[in-house]
């Protein structure tokens, strides 16, 4: 089994400050490519606190690894319409979680999940609307709210843009299957001393102040 490891966190700050200066291709990724679903988050680390969401995108679909980190590595930094798109600035805060999802299963019911091990996908139809929505949670983003599973379900609910009233009806007609990932984090300095050390270079990017 592929797990997520630091060469495709480096992969992805590598090919978010190659696009900032604007050179045509990031250094060729030091991880085995492969076919999995995928994603890559950014945060910002802000006045010492919990870091702050810039971005998440992925493909919850098998991907090409190498392809897939260098598609949502600037996705997620730049098109995640929840947030503006990262500016060079910000590089010297920003933290990267790389993510590979595994271990697909179609859950009894909505409550068949357990907080911090299952990320989440759920669908079920809008009656308002006559239309199917979905949505998605990490593994790991129940946990960090303080969620429970009930409230985690209703979050996603909301995310996905359900806007009428959550009824134990309505949840109970969702379907949801749950997954598992890998996940490794790697903030800005750690990449900059990563790369120091195995290419002898100081990265920077147009506009940064690093």
């Amino acid at each position: 089994m592929v797990s997520a490891n630091k060469e495709m966190a480096v992969f992805c700050f590598d090919t978010l400050l190659a696009h900032f200066n604007n050179s045509e291709e990031a250094p060729v990724p030091a991880f085995q490519d492969g076919q999995h679903p995928l994603f890559v988050t950014w945060k910002k680390l802000v006045n010492g606190g919990e870091p702050r969401l810039r971005g998440c995108i992925g493909t919850l679909e098998p991907h090409a690894l190498i392809d897939g980190f260098r598609d949502y590595a600037l996705t997620s930094a730049l098109r995640d319409r929840r947030f503006s798109p990262i500016q060079p600035e910000e590089l010297p805060v920003l933290e990267c979680t790389v993510s590979v999802l595994t271990d697909y299963e179609t859950a009894s019911d909505y409550l068949d999940w357990e907080v911090g091990t299952h990320g989440i996908i759920i669908k079920f139809v809008d009656a308002d609307y006559n239309v199917r929505r979905s949505g998605t949670y990490l593994p790991e983003v129940a946990e960090q709210q303080g969620w429970t599973q009930t409230e985690a379900i209703d979050s996603l609910m909301r995310k996905a843009g359900y806007n009428g009233a959550i009824t134990e009806p309505l949840r109970k007609q969702i379907q949801l299957t749950r997954y598992k990932s890998t996940i490794y984090t790697m903030s800005y300095n750690d990449y900059m001393s990563y790369i120091k050390t195995t290419r002898g270079e100081t990265p920077s990017a147009v506009g940064s102040q690093t």
